[in-house]
């Protein structure tokens, strides 16, 4: 999942991709480099960000999807907790909604995903953007996303949304330290026995950068690990800005899968 933000001030690419003609440019990029779905966001979710209006929201999102649709021919994902923006999304083409909410910032985004039939993510987060980094506290990090997890898929189901619609993300880097993030990638095929695609958000954390020391857009070598271990641990998808590089990462991680998978088989047999 290829990364296009439409935003003036997300944590790692804000601004770069304001104009339509640069929107379409880095998505045909994306394309030719291997992105199998492009995820375009137009309100950024980086600690601390404050909200901004729907029709803000529209104003950003809906000339540059509608360009984008056009432009290329992968699956188009639109980044959103507003139902509003969701249906318009949907109505230029996009067919899945990534919801940092989980259903839980719009009342009426359950019902726009039942009834359009698109896919949705369900993130997990604490708190808000603009509150989530102030002191997260957990006592057992994975277990406590499994269980908001395994609440919100009940409730999306509850509401009129299938179960093939539903992905799942444990949302590393939202209301997260980075011992949680890391307790998370450690225990990453635990959220994979749900049931459910999992997507990893790994791109550029800042708990990477963390550990690299390296600032946002030198964190690629850093990123390339989390996603390699995340991958090998069962992601389904893996949410990236530098498509080309994991795209190469993941190659190797999905051939020594099928390695371990088919000496598994033999052994079993």
């Amino acid at each position: 999942m290829g990364i296009l933000n439409v935003t003036p001030d997300s944590f790692s690419d804000g601004g770069s991709y304001m104009t339509v003609d640069r929107a379409v440019e880095h998505a045909k990029q994306m394309e030719a480099e291997g992105a199998d779905v492009i995820d375009l966001g137009a309100e950024s979710s980086r600690p601390g960000a404050l909200g901004i209006s729907e029709e803000e929201e529209i104003r950003r999102l809906l000339p540059v999807l509608e360009a984008v649709r056009r432009a290329v021919a992968l699956p188009l994902s639109v980044d959103t907790a507003k139902a509003g923006v969701a249906r318009l999304a949907v109505q230029a083409g996009a067919s899945l909604i990534n919801d940092i909410t989980a259903l839980r910032g719009d009342p009426k985004m359950a019902g726009v995903v039942a009834q359009t039939g698109v896919g949705v993510v369900l993130m997990h987060m604490q708190g808000t953007p603009q509150t989530m980094q102030q002191a997260p506290q957990y006592t057992n990090v994975v277990q406590e996303v499994l269980e908001f997890l395994t609440e919100r898929i009940a409730v999306a189901i509850d509401r009129g949304i299938l179960r093939r619609q539903i992905v799942l993300d444990p949302g590393f880097g939202f209301g997260k330290l980075e011992e949680h993030n890391l307790q998370l990638l450690a225990e990453f095929d635990r959220l994979t026995r749900l049931g459910y695609p999992v997507l990893a958000g790994l791109s550029r954390k800042q708990f990477i950068g963390n550990l690299t020391h390296q600032p946002v857009q030198q964190r690629g070598y850093g990123t390339a690990a989390a996603v390699a271990v995340a991958m090998f641990k069962g992601a389904h998808i893996i949410r990236v800005h530098d498509v080309r590089a994991m795209k190469d990462a993941a190659a190797v991680v999905s051939a020594i899968r099928r390695h371990v998978r088919s000496k598994s088989e033999v052994t079993n047999a």
